[in-house]
């Protein structure tokens, strides 16, 4: 007979991750949006914009719409005050006085648990918006509107929002499915090249785990990605979002309760890096390096081909993106990342490897000479590439 006193009753709360397309979402396409937000009883919903600096700035027009959106639809929502705006990039995030600064400009909103807000920014800035809307009233439904590569092809469509702390990345931080989220073309036209191919550092590490097919088309418009041809981008970052968003909601595993984190391969590294770096380099700069890292080192120990590993080296150069940098090479600074990525995520070391493509494992212990050969490896393939198109 079971203890009265000892009660276990397993329970699921029922989510539901709503992922939109569209070319223009301020323009022809804003029913999409408008259709989100859904009223509350007979009452007007509260809508607060939240919109990036780096963002504003190159599209000054951009505000505008968004006033003209909450103009025109004022009879369906309330926008108490202006677009609020954040700064872009990961000072939003290391600034804990920014988080603050949202708080209160929520309740001074009088937002409630039916109200809206609607991220427009890069990565950075939905993490810190996200959280400061997961913590607000236990949690505010939060619209995020992507507009690098990189928060439409990974991030944007995740449940968990941070900002750093104890220059430690995302420590402080909560998983929270968000309301919806729009992945607009519109909102990628005037994003400098250097942060667009960072976004295919994410498509090429969920093609290595999910997809052979998908990361054979990347190797193969590698250069077309990087010029920009959005005939050949466009459908990879949609890919990239779906298989991110089917395994968040389909893996069992959506809040990371479990030892694993598949969708972190190549991670360890990359967090480490942008630290150490003073996040000089971009976190899709970070994740193509320990991407190419944890390659090379799957190849090494882990039965990887060989061929597969040095396919994907030349993928993520052909695509732009650096794959060294001093920092790499201080390792045991960037191995201490190993022990923040096990804290992060509690019990013992799990980090994902490759048996093959689309063939993801678990491990537990990191040979570490055998990583040091990884690094050196990638580092002489970064000198030779960068060589070759120095010489074209």
């Amino acid at each position: 007979m079971p203890d009265p006193r000892q009660i276990d009753i397993p329970f699921a709360v029922p989510f539901t991750h709503r992922l939109r397309f569209t070319d223009d979402v301020f323009a022809d396409e804003q029913q999409v949006l408008l259709d989100l937000i859904e009223p509350s009883g007979d009452r007007k919903p509260r809508v607060q914009f939240w919109l990036d600096e780096c963002v504003a700035e190159a599209v000054p027009k951009l505000q505008t719409k968004i006033e003209s959106f909450c103009e025109t639809n004022a009879d369906r929502f309330l926008t108490p005050g202006n677009v609020q705006t954040v700064p872009g990039g990961e000072i939003v995030k290391n600034e804990i006085h920014i988080l603050e600064r949202m708080l209160k400009c929520i309740n001074h909103a009088d937002l409630d648990r039916r109200s809206y807000i609607i991220a427009v920014g890069g990565g950075a800035v939905l993490d810190a918006v996200g959280f400061a809307a997961a913590i607000a009233h236990r949690g505010i439904r939060l619209i995020r509107l992507p507009t690098t590569t990189l928060a439409q092809a990974d991030s944007g469509v995740g449940v968990k929002s941070a900002v750093n702390l104890f220059q430690k990345k995302n420590w402080v931080g909560a998983f929270a499915t968000p309301w919806a989220v729009i992945n607009d073309a519109a909102l990628l036209s005037t994003l400098p090249d250097r942060d667009f191919v960072c976004g295919f550092s994410e498509a090429v590490k969920v093609s290595l785990l999910k997809d052979r097919a998908l990361f054979e088309s990347i190797c193969r418009n590698a250069g077309q990605i990087r010029n920009r041809d959005m005939s050949i981008a466009g459908p990879v970052i949609e890919q990239s979002a779906i298989h991110h968003l089917h395994h968040i909601t389909k893996g069992g595993d959506p809040f990371e309760a479990l030892e694993a984190r598949p969708l972190d391969y190549g991670h360890w590294s990359a967090h480490k890096l942008e630290v150490m770096t003073e996040f000089a380099l971009r976190h899709g700069e970070a994740v193509g390096i320990g991407v190419a890292v944890d390659t090379v080192y799957s190849s090494l120990v882990h039965g990887l081909p060989g061929s597969d590993a040095d396919r994907a080296l030349h993928c993520l150069a052909n695509l732009g993106l650096p794959l060294d940098h001093p920092s790499l090479h201080e390792t045991d600074e960037l191995f201490a990342g190993m022990e923040e990525f096990r804290q992060h995520l509690g019990g013992r070391l799990t980090l994902t490897m490759l048996r093959g493509i689309g063939d993801p494992i678990e491990i537990h212990e990191v040979d570490e000479p055998k990583m040091r050969d990884a690094i050196e490896k990638v580092a002489e393939f970064a000198d030779r590439h960068c060589s070759q198109e120095s010489r074209a």
